[in-house]
């Protein structure tokens, strides 16, 4: 990206190989997966809440890869040529430079590529699964939230606790559902209409179609709300709960604290970072198949303007990836 702008401002560039420096790895990308970062540096978003590191162009977007070790920095353990990786790279910042044919990676950002499942899958997990695995089993680090004063708490999930996850077919939402499965929950995945059958084979237990349906007038005694839509609507959520019950909005958005505390409800947020040991766990699950990459579509790196182009149409079944040659 020479500029900010629609996907028309990324273009397919010739850039010298990176060299991987202190604490890294050189990766030689087999895929790439598309997250909302992506589009918001595109935009114009030059710096991410809670990072310290500012954009100048022109920038390499991109965060989520998957694909082979080709160098190793001298102090580096653990990884060797050859070992296939995948990784959340450097969030939160947008200094992860993954739209690319090698990557310099920080080594503990990434994890060993699960067996079972091919690079395009796996460069689908890192973002969404970590988002998912953050607010819903281990937060995993103690740095301050940009977007709150108390640190977030996953709630304990159990076969006694009833979660609705709203937006349960995009990237978050569907690894939400089935982490949630994974522990028990009962879950109510809202979404529209044509994913139904999709997030029923994922396991979900109930379903609501919001297109014909408001979920606040269905359902109530919900132990949790995982909001993975946000938008001014979000606090409408907080009537499903019951009292003790919270509300992790995905994307922070504005609630009444008169409102919450009257419901006797809790609201809490947290910020996705890089984590390679929490990224290694959710790959044992991917391996296992207990958990599943859904892929909505591939493109070929070159046609990443393709790629944000099908993400700005939304209605996104799992995630978008590009593929490297």
């Amino acid at each position: 990206m020479h500029e900010h702008g629609g996907p028309e401002v990324l273009r397919y560039d010739e850039v010298p190989v990176p060299e991987p420096g202190p604490g890294e790895v050189l990766v030689r990308v087999q895929a790439v997966g598309v997250n909302p970062p992506d589009w918001y540096l595109r935009d114009g978003l030059t710096d991410v809440p809670g990072s310290e590191s500012t954009v100048s162009l022109p920038v390499i977007p991109g965060t989520d890869v998957s694909g082979v070790v080709e160098g190793v920095a001298v102090d580096v353990d653990g990884l060797a040529v050859g070992d296939e990786v995948f990784g959340l790279l450097r969030f939160p910042s947008f200094d992860g430079s993954a739209y690319a044919e090698y990557v310099a990676a920080p080594a503990s950002d990434l994890a060993c590529k699960p067996a079972g499942i091919d690079h395009v899958h796996a460069a689908g997990a890192p973002m969404a699964g970590l988002t998912a695995w953050q607010f819903l089993i281990e937060l995993g680090h103690d740095h301050p939230s940009p977007f709150q004063k108390a640190p977030h708490r996953p709630t304990a999930l159990d076969a006694d606790a009833t979660v609705l996850i709203n937006g349960a077919a995009g990237g978050v939402g569907h690894f939400a559902l089935q982490l949630a499965k994974w522990k028990g929950a009962h879950v109510i995945a809202v979404a529209s209409g044509a994913h139904e059958s999709f997030l029923r084979e994922l396991g979900a237990d109930q379903f609501i179609d919001y297109t014909k349906s408001r979920p606040e007038d269905l359902v109530h005694d919900v132990d949790l709300v995982l909001d993975t839509v946000g938008g001014p609507d979000s606090s409408r959520f907080l009537r499903t709960l019951k009292r003790g019950g919270s509300q992790f909005p995905v994307f922070p958005g504005d609630f009444d604290e008169e409102e919450t505390a009257k419901l006797g409800v809790t609201v809490s947020t947290a910020q996705v970072r890089s984590n390679g040991a929490q990224l290694a766990e959710l790959g044992r699950l991917l391996d296992a198949g207990t958990v599943r990459v859904a892929i909505d579509s591939t493109f070929a790196l070159a046609e990443a303007r393709a790629a944000h182009e099908r993400a700005a149409r939304g209605h996104i079944q799992g995630k978008i990836v590009l593929t490297v040659a």
